[in-house]
């Protein structure tokens, strides 16, 4: 529904009056901007723009507003933010509103006007009167939350339309990354665009550009410490300190990360699948991907030794029983220097 509504905008296609409400902030911020951005000229913005919100100015001063002519311009848009006359919810009782005058408006809206109605809320009240009649008269969208699928189709749409292509895998590791924040997914893509231009965007250019979350570096540190590699695991280490992460909050994350190659190793040698995997543990299906290779390579013992190892850490941690950076160095001195014949405890 919003791609139908942005593409009739850039056609100069309008409808006098807009209701946008639901959670997601992207979808209702690219809407409210299009409009603007398609409705008035940007000298004209001074003159034939306005912004107001309801929980400090009565909507008839709104409605005043919407009735004047265009300044110089061929239409004026008026945005109002917080109608939270359409919810259920009780507002902050600072203004009170002529919703008669409101209603009267919807059934006879002025045609050089645009009025856009933004409620940030989770839903409207659908029972009623007003609600009704706006959904009845006014192009209404919901942005809500999109489900994984949609936001992978996203992706390539926000691709395609600058004319560029992206492979399915570099999809995959984007979305492991960033999550499913619309908002933090337009950033990366524009700086992704940036970067590679008209060349494909792969796997190597998601690394290289898009910001990893705490729990990618940590699963980059845990891959070091698998590969026995001190040098690299320390500057990983380090690096996460420098982010002022906490010693406690990076052991519970690697402790975490552990028992999940655990777990996938347990299952792999049963027999299980990449789907079946993802479906019993209830994750993505690409970090199972990436995990069945590193548990395979990694011996079971020194797998269940490292788990007691992060236990006991952890009670040290939090009983206070010594420096946390140090006990955290020689949990890998301990892993990544000795045979594992020698790794007894802590």
């Amino acid at each position: 529904m919003f791609a139908k509504v942005w593409k009739e905008l850039k056609q100069k296609k309008f409808s006098p009056i807009y209701l946008l409400y639901g959670d997601e902030n992207f979808l209702i911020n690219k809407t409210k901007d299009l409009i603007i951005q398609e409705s008035i000229q940007e000298e004209e913005a001074e003159f034939n723009l306005s912004i107001y919100d309801l929980e400090e100015t009565p909507i008839e001063t709104v409605l005043e507003d919407c009735e004047t002519v265009p300044f110089f311009g061929e239409r004026k848009t008026v945005i109002a933010y917080h109608p939270i006359f359409l919810t259920s919810e009780k507002g902050k009782d600072k203004v009170e509103h002529n919703l008669k005058a409101l209603e009267s408006y919807i059934e006879n809206p002025v045609p050089s006007t645009i009025l856009v109605l933004i409620a940030p809320y989770e839903k409207l009240d659908e029972r009623k009167k007003l609600t009704k009649a706006l959904k009845k008269q006014a192009v209404t969208l919901q942005a809500k939350g999109l489900s994984e699928k949609e936001i992978k189709q996203w992706i390539y749409d926000q691709v395609s339309e600058i004319g560029s292509e992206i492979t399915s895998d570099a999809v995959e590791l984007l979305y492991q990354y960033v999550g499913p924040n619309l908002t933090l997914l337009h950033n990366e893509l524009e700086k992704l665009f940036l970067y590679s231009g008209e060349q494909t965007i792969d796997e190597e250019t998601i690394q290289l550009l898009v910001a990893k979350s705490l729990e990618d570096n940590i699963f980059a540190l845990v891959d070091q410490v698998m590969q026995r590699n001190l040098n690299k695991t320390l500057e990983i280490f380090y690096g996460l300190l420098k982010q002022n992460e906490e010693p406690i909050k990076i052991l519970a994350v690697i402790a975490s990360q552990v028992r999940f190659l655990y777990e996938v190793k347990t299952l792999v040698n049963k027999g299980y699948g990449e789907k079946q995997i993802s479906g019993i543990l209830k994750v993505h299906p690409y970090r199972v991907k990436l995990a069945i290779p590193k548990a395979r390579s990694f011996d079971e013992k020194r797998i269940l030794d490292m788990i007691k190892y992060l236990a006991d850490l952890d009670y040290k941690m939090k009983t206070g029983y010594g420096n946390k950076e140090k006990m955290m160095e020689l949990f890998f001195l301990t892993f990544l220097t000795k045979d594992d014949r020698e790794i007894v405890g802590n």
